[in-house]
């Protein structure tokens, strides 16, 4: 069985975000694995334990993401493949075009991603490669069973569960509770160091600038504004009542 994990590299969700200059400040900062991504990465290894088969773990990023790929590769992952390349954005419409072309090339059974990446929070990229791909995909996935050529998935649907029953190949995306992803041990860092890892760029997927030109452009970004001191009503419950009307009417505009 040939596995592909979409991963990607995100700041660590304990890290303080810095704008400048219309940016998020890389400067000093961690960088992990997107933890909805571990999960797949996780899921994958699972898998493959019991099953057999084949674990490639693709990324797009700058040269950095190399780092996020080898921890993959430390768990237990076979390969990797770092996508770099400047002229890709971050855009997901661009993201999906190029990670479509990579797997539109190989051999797969199955594709396992992050239900959604912490620092956009789109949640788009896996479910346009599945189009792109013209595979299906179940999005926000709590378990996952395969036999033979068909797959068992229960989902979180908003406090509820829904199972489906899908073909294979098929795209999955992770969500918080599929498994508890192992952290990497020191033969499986020794080991990581020479499993292959492949670097490529668009010129290597037959892609220009114009195929993935981006489909959105963020005009601004900043921090939400910091929160003002919390007041404290005097009198009894009625008066507290009628303060707290009459600031929601003038200050804050709620009714």
């Amino acid at each position: 069985m040939n596995i592909y994990v979409l991963m990607k590299q995100t700041f660590d969700t304990e890290e303080k975000i810095v704008i400048r200059d219309g940016e998020v400040s890389e400067d000093g900062a961690k960088f992990v694995i997107n933890p909805y991504d571990e999960y797949a990465v996780e899921e994958a290894i699972r898998l493959k334990e019991e099953h057999g088969g084949n674990i490639v773990v693709v990324s797009i990023g700058p040269e950095r993401c190399a780092e996020a790929l080898r921890t993959a590769l430390a768990m237990g992952a076979d390969e990797a493949v770092l996508i770099s390349d400047e002229r890709i954005s971050g855009d997901e419409y661009a993201v999906s075009k190029v990670l479509a072309a990579y797997l539109g090339k190989q051999s797969y059974d199955l594709v396992l991603g992050g239900n959604f990446s912490v620092d956009h929070g789109a949640g788009q990229v896996a479910i346009r490669v599945a189009h792109l791909l013209n595979i299906p995909h179940v999005s926000s996935i709590v378990k996952l069973e395969l036999s033979g050529s068909q797959a068992t998935a229960q989902r979180d649907a908003e406090g509820d569960t829904e199972t489906l029953e899908v073909a294979l190949p098929a795209l999955f995306t992770a969500q918080q509770g599929l498994n508890e992803p192992r952290y990497p041990s020191l033969p499986g860092i020794m080991k990581a160091k020479k499993k292959p890892f492949q670097q490529l760029t668009l010129d290597d997927l037959g892609l220009t600038e114009a195929d993935i030109a981006p489909k959105t452009v963020r005009d601004t970004l900043s921090l939400p504004p910091e929160r003002k001191a919390g007041q404290v009503l005097q009198g009894d419950p009625q008066q507290q009542v009628s303060q707290l009307v009459h600031l929601l009417r003038t200050e804050a505009k709620a009714l």
